[in-house]
């Protein structure tokens, strides 16, 4: 059996959808589209069955809870993903919001609005936060703890981060992100 090699991203608004599709451009990738959405529009299965149908590796998937600090549609989507044994996440892009009382998710690293790695998660805007702020906070990444995943990259907002992601741009940041994780991965 061979399986699917994925990187899910934690935004799924219209400006998110544009970002993703020209990162899916910038690394050679395929978007699948139909999971964008705010919140994500379809279930993890049908998503599952989108990516099994495209055309090569890797592919790159959105997921979004609308604001929800609850388990929305996207978390859910997210953990059908995570268990089907048809595909492999090489990583997750977790992606700051302003959604108060949340667990919050570690990461490994994240990608700061001027292009820098840090050790540390960012905000919705794209800056690092304080030294001793331990987890990114987002609508839709708390399920991420339960996951068994190679690599959570922090992000801020896809496409904004105060014009420093802008599609017209070639999303640079956001690209940053996918490229990060696949240099990670025996994808690359």
């Amino acid at each position: 059996m061979t399986t699917r090699k994925i990187i899910i991203i934690t935004d799924g608004d219209r400006v998110a959808q544009e970002v993703v599709e020209k990162v899916a451009q910038n690394v050679g990738g395929r978007a699948v589209s139909m999971s964008a959405g705010n919140p994500t529009p379809v279930s993890g299965s049908e998503i599952a069955a989108a990516i099994k149908e495209t055309p090569h590796d890797p592919v790159l998937v959105m997921v979004d809870d609308c604001g929800s600090r609850y388990q929305g549609s996207g978390e859910r989507a997210l953990e059908e993903l995570a268990n089907d044994p048809e595909l492999d996440i090489l990583g997750i892009i977790a992606v700051a919001s302003d959604t108060a009382k949340v667990e919050g998710v570690p990461v490994e690293v994240s990608v700061s609005r001027e292009g820098k790695l840090v050790s540390t998660p960012v905000d919705k805007n794209g800056n690092p936060e304080a030294e001793g702020h331990t987890k990114l906070e987002g609508d839709t990444v708390d399920v991420i703890n339960r996951l068994r995943v190679p690599i959570v990259v922090g992000l801020g907002d896809l496409g904004k981060m105060d014009d420093a992601d802008l599609v017209e741009e070639g999303a640079k940041i956001t690209t940053q992100a996918v490229e990060e994780i696949l240099k990670r991965s025996s994808c690359h």
